[in-house]
């Protein structure tokens, strides 16, 4: 057991036998049961105010030795509606089921696989849609990676406004140049994860502010020429058979929708970021990374899990009493203030 006191223990004693030493005194001083009753509870308040104070905690448990390398490695993930297209057939084959696999599942096993490969090396995810969004920092803990990865979701479909291919170009760039002022010694590379589909009416601009602040990486795309039916998703889990959800509509035809992999818009993006474009079915993943050099690796020692708290246990006993002091004052109050009747009787007795 250790303690995170809240003040300097000398202040905590202090304090403590200060109000402990008050409430001992009128303890002995008290001649009614009840009176002493009272104050042997606030005697029991002071000893878990002081216990409380002091914060006693267990402390986590160390986890192991960490591995870090000088490579950075930021995913860049397209979460917009059409990542739900269900037409990554090698990913079904891997998932088995009867429900296809979405590109998005697609998009994990690649990253898994990655991030296994790469062991050593520190990894970013960032997804977009209507917005941008760092899922996970830069950490060397492939376990946060793969825990933020498993619950990637497409966006909600009532919520979408169209896919815009350069939604991520400012945030990611911001990202980078951030992490390059922070330690320009290490070498950063981004992999951009997507279906290559830009429904809004604009141009997408370009990657070139992103290309000058990594030294590497790839464009993976995802989904087929074919096309793929995309799934509604209302935010929740669905409790029923995914089978039984419905797909997207297409509003000016009334049909099912269909997106389309655009292999032009990926190979222009990674042109612009001078890296190249692979397709998912063609083995990217393992192909990007076993090219990457993670560069000398040192170990470090593992840091602690957050300790486990439990003064808040403490902290019930203690309001309750607090309310029941409260309570008692309050009927206290109340007995000794004069009624209104009796009050003008007295009045007139005087007079």
């Amino acid at each position: 057991m250790t303690l995170i006191p809240m003040l300097p223990v000398p202040v905590i004693a202090v304090l403590g036998a200060v109000l402990g030493g008050a409430v001992l005194w009128r303890l002995a001083r008290a001649r009614r049961s009840g009176e002493r009753l009272g104050w042997a509870l606030r005697l029991v308040m002071v000893a878990l105010l002081v216990v409380i104070s002091l914060r006693p905690s267990i402390a986590g448990e160390a986890r192991g030795p960490v591995a870090s390398g000088g490579l950075e490695v930021y995913f860049v993930v397209d979460t917009t509606s059409s990542m739900a297209a269900e037409d990554a057939d090698d990913a079904t084959a891997a998932l088995g089921g009867d429900v296809p696999a979405t590109r998005l599942d697609a998009v994990k096993a690649d990253i898994t696989a990655m991030s296994e490969q790469l062991v050593g090396a520190q990894f970013s995810l960032t997804t977009f849609d209507a917005t941008s969004v760092q899922r996970v920092p830069l950490t060397t803990d492939a376990a946060a990676l793969a825990s933020a990865t498993s619950a990637l979701t497409a966006e909600i479909t009532y919520y979408s406004r169209g896919s815009g291919i350069d939604a991520p170009v400012e945030f990611v760039a911001e990202l980078l140049a951030t992490a390059r002022a922070a330690h320009p010694e290490r070498s950063r590379v981004l992999f951009y994860l997507g279906d290559g589909e830009q429904t809004r009416a604009e141009a997408p601009g370009s990657f070139g502010a992103i290309a000058e602040l990594v030294a590497g990486g790839g464009v993976i795309g995802y989904g087929t020429q074919e096309g793929g039916r995309m799934r509604v998703f209302d935010g929740y889990p669905a409790d029923d058979d995914p089978a039984e959800v419905p797909y997207i509509q297409d509003p000016t035809t009334g049909a099912d929708a269909v997106s389309v992999l655009d292999r032009t818009n990926l190979a222009v993006i990674a042109g612009e970021l001078g890296v190249d474009f692979r397709h998912t079915d063609d083995g990217a993943a393992q192909e990007f990374a076993g090219g990457l050099d993670i560069g000398a690796t040192s170990v470090g020692a593992g840091s602690l899990d957050g300790p486990v708290e439990f003064y808040w246990i403490l902290a019930i006993p203690l309001a309750l009493l607090a309310l029941g002091e409260l309570a008692v004052t309050g009927l206290a109050l109340a007995r000794a203030r004069p009624r209104p009747g009796n009050s003008r009787q007295s009045t007139e007795a005087r007079s």
